[in-house]
């Protein structure tokens, strides 16, 4: 952990009130275990376990998708049992499974292991966004973007991290990073017990059960937001290949391409995204995140036809634009995805959407690679040009939302029993 960035230091510093505190922190320190293992995970597998990389991508790709099935359930059990006591639930279980990893020997093994892992995220993560909104109730767009700040800070001091166990490249080195993930799981897990254990919602009587798939306008959201969420592996993945196949640009700014981003969004998420709060402000932030990667985009591209420093130049600006429309993208995403979702469907609803973008992140590497990279510039505008095209929507689709949602108000009938409130 860096000097200075203690714990402690990370929940003052956060501001808002104790339970926003207790969530940021929480996450931080998920991040910081993600960052240990996602970096050095498939080279501990095919070095040290020594599967091959073939096997490896097979388990993963079977748990993933496997893994996609449980959001929406796992919501809705949040929506009806409380969103702390379903996260809480699932981080354990990702600190069972993480450390069940050192054990793994074989292919059986690691995909029925990463499996269990998957569902639980998928579950976690949707009861996650449930808590998020009850959590983040005085001016919940800032705590959104301060939540924001610091899962992406968790995540580069867990990089960081791994860097020195990926040189190290033993597997004592490998193994401390797995069982640094499962602690971080126990970890968040004992930091949610600081949390109210929020009660469940009462829902309008005569709702149907699966009320988030029959939404629409929020559906329509959903595929949208999956599809713009392919802007993630073009900085993480498709960007990289570019810079090192296709330009003169120094090896080096294949590493600062992940730097930049990371400061970036560390440095300007809480300014920016604290003034996205509503509705109608996520649907514009959706369109101009749109606008900046239309315009980054073919900056990318002009890299592939500049002499050396020309192209490292070009990268760095590509870069701190494409990270400026992440910024408004994200912000966006929290705007809508939380607020076009009634408070008592919340978990259901943000398994939906986290459906939807795992759905876009699985397809992306097929899609990038094959025609961004196969058409070469003219695949680049036309990525930049899809990128336009969905962000454009946004403003519209906000008002098929609100409206929508407007009408479900004014004809649903008085729910029965009190609202659920917090309790110690």
């Amino acid at each position: 952990m860096i000097k200075g960035r203690s714990p402690g230091r990370i929940a003052h510093t956060a501001g808002g009130n104790g339970s926003e505190r207790v969530l940021i922190l929480a996450s931080f320190v998920n991040r910081v275990g993600n960052g240990l293992f996602n970096t050095a995970s498939a080279l501990y597998f095919t070095l040290v376990v020594d599967l091959p990389a073939v096997q490896v991508g097979a388990a993963l790709t079977v748990a993933g998708l496997i893994g996609l099935l449980a959001g929406i359930p796992g919501g809705h059990l949040a929506d009806r049992r409380g969103p702390r006591t379903i996260m809480m639930l699932a981080l354990t279980v990702q600190a069972v499974a993480m450390s069940a990893l050192v054990l793994v020997e074989s292919w059986a093994a690691l995909t029925v292991i990463a499996t269990v892992d998957r569902l639980a995220a998928a579950a976690g993560g949707a009861a996650w966004g449930a808590l998020v909104v009850r959590v983040g109730t005085d001016r919940p767009a800032l705590f959104r973007a301060k939540l924001r700040t610091y899962v992406n800070l968790g995540v580069v001091l867990g990089t960081v991290g791994a860097g020195f166990a990926v040189a190290a490249n033993t597997r004592t080195a490998y193994i401390v990073l797995i069982l640094g993930n499962a602690a971080s799981f126990a970890l968040c897990a004992l930091l949610l017990f600081l949390l109210p254990n929020y009660r469940a919602l009462a829902a309008p009587s005569q709702q149907r059960r699966w009320i988030a798939l029959t939404d629409r306008p929020f559906v329509t959201f959903t595929a949208l937001y999956g599809a713009m969420g392919l802007q993630y592996p073009t900085v993480s993945l498709l960007l990289p290949i570019w810079i090192s196949e296709h330009t003169a640009a120094p090896r080096w700014t294949v590493a600062a391409v992940s730097a930049i981003n990371a400061g970036v969004c560390v440095l300007l998420q809480t300014r920016i995204g604290s003034r996205i709060e509503t509705p109608r402000d996520g649907g514009k932030a959706f369109r101009t995140a749109g606008l900046l990667f239309l315009l980054s985009c073919p900056m990318m591209a002009l890299t592939a036809h500049a002499p050396v420093w020309v192209a490292a130049g070009l990268v760095v600006a590509a870069i701190f634009v494409h990270s400026l429309g992440e910024i408004w993208e994200s912000s966006a995403g929290f705007a809508l995805g939380f607020g076009l979702a009634p408070d008592h469907a919340q978990g259901q609803y943000q398994g939906l959407l986290g459906l939807g973008f795992s759905a876009g992140q699985a397809l992306a590497p097929a899609i990038l690679t094959t025609v961004v990279l196969g058409l070469g510039t003219a695949g680049w505008l036309l990525l930049g040009a899809f990128f336009a095209a969905v962000g454009a929507v946004g403003p519209s689709l906000e008002r098929w939302g609100t409206r929508t949602r407007s009408r479900q108000g004014a004809a649903a009938a008085e729910p029965s029993g009190e609202p659920g409130k917090a309790h110690a």
